[in-house]
Parts: structure tokens; C-alpha cells; sequence
């Protein structure tokens, strides 16, 4: 699967007393684009799953190499790395103008809402995320 690409507009929430993006908010961003993404392969719900299931962040490792500033107009790119049995790989970045402000790498995995146990991904989710990869 190729990389998806979202749309971001930097408003002032988003920002420091300086104008900068505050740095926690380029894993929403992160966020927003993995939703958006898997919702692209027929996942309408990607919080919560019909049958309780919940998916969460396992890992998650991030670099800024330059800042984002207000009224900036972002892309938040993932794109699937490795998908196994109960979990999702993204590579991941944040860019502006073709210049990559922030990246890297999260790991998501299927749990069991009640639980908090891993849970093995539906076949049909599976199917599509193997062969994004």
C-alpha cells in the first residue's frame, strides 16, 4: 500500500507562546494519519471495533528535525511497515512543503477491549495490511 497522505492546517491549540508546534502534538498528528489510514482500507471504526476490540499504541519513537509553526499547512504521512498477527508497524512523518519536520516509527497492536489482552487481527484486515507491505 502506498503512504497516506493527510492534510494538517497548524492552528494556535497546536502551538507554544512562540508559535511553534508543540512537540507532543506531531504523535497526534501520527495519530490522525494511522486512523485515516486504516479507515482508507474499509475500517470504519478503528477505536473501538464492533466486537470490543481495541487497537494501542505499543511503541512509539519520534525525531524533529525542524520546527512547525502556526498557519502552516502539514501533511501527516504512514504508511504500513509490518503487519503480524496482532500487530502494525508504521513508518511515519510529519512534512511540509516536501521537508520532513518530524519521523518515525509505531507500533500498534489488536487488544481485547475487556481484557487489554493481544488479539489476533480480523483475516479481512489482515489481508489488506499484507498486502500493503
Amino acid at each position: 500500500m502506498p503512504e497516506y497522505r493527510l492534510p494538517i492546517r497548524v492552528y494556535i491549540e497546536d502551538t507554544d507562546a512562540g508559535g511553534i508546534v508543540y512537540y507532543v502534538n506531531y504523535l497526534k498528528y501520527f495519530e490522525r494519519a494511522r486512523t485515516e489510514l486504516i479507515r482508507s482500507l474499509g475500517v470504519d471504526k478503528t477505536a473501538v471495533m464492533e466486537d470490543g476490540s481495541v487497537f494501542v499504541v505499543t511503541s512509539a519513537a519520534i525525531d524533529y528535525h525542524a520546527p512547525a509553526r502556526l498557519d502552516d499547512q502539514l501533511e501527516a504521512v504512514a504508511e504500513v511497515v509490518n503487519s503480524g498477527a496482532a500487530t502494525i508497524e508504521f513508518r511515519q512523518s510529519v512534512v511540509r512543503s516536501g521537508i520532513e519536520l518530524a519521523s518515525g516509527q509505531v507500533r500498534v497492536a489488536l487488544t481485547d477491549g475487556a481484557s487489554g489482552k493481544p488479539k489476533r487481527m480480523p483475516k479481512g484486515l489482515r489481508e489488506l495490511l499484507t498486502q500493503s507491505t
